[in-house]
């Protein structure tokens, strides 16, 4: 799954004024979305036991998830180009997936 947030997101003007980065939290609410199309199903309750951050994305630029595993537990990388943006876990709980 590919992904690109706008310039004009509502969490970018605090998060840094003069260099705006996308925020983690942002870039694993993509990861939890391709979670999410890929289970068929939305994830009540979930854990990320496992996560690293190894470079920034910024505003515009596109990234790519992928995605090994299958419910519950999903193993994650986020790309840009050939370049690894972060990678981890992620899991459900047992009633994770909501009926």
């Amino acid at each position: 799954m590919q992904f690109t947030i706008a310039h004009d997101h509502p969490c970018l003007p605090g998060h840094f004024p003069g260099r705006p980065l996308v925020p983690g939290v942002v870039v694993l609410e993509q990861v939890l979305r391709a979670v999410e199309a890929q289970a068929g199903v939305p994830l009540a309750a979930l854990r990320l036991p496992q996560v690293k951050f190894m470079a920034p994305l910024l505003p515009g630029q596109t990234a790519r998830i992928e995605l090994d595993g299958q419910g519950p537990r999903w193993k994650f990388r986020v790309w840009r180009g050939d370049e690894l943006l972060a990678r981890g876990e992620l899991v459900a709980d047992a009633e994770g997936a909501a009926a």
